[in-house]
């Protein structure tokens, strides 16, 4: 049984997906770190940064 300090995070091109006003923004092809035990999705602050200017 796995800890929960022994995370393991990949590399990944995911789907982000955020509801603004009532409209859903879709955007492919996003780098983040994946937890492989979760599916929790971690992105690098330069990428929200840019996702915020995209929506």
């Amino acid at each position: 049984m796995a800890n929960d300090w022994d995370e393991v995070l990949v590399a990944r091109e995911v789907t982000y997906t955020l509801e603004v006003n009532g409209k859903l923004f879709v955007i492919e092809n996003v780098p983040a770190r994946v937890n492989l035990n979760t599916g929790e999705q971690f992105f690098a602050p330069d990428i929200v940064e840019r996702l915020q200017q995209i929506i």
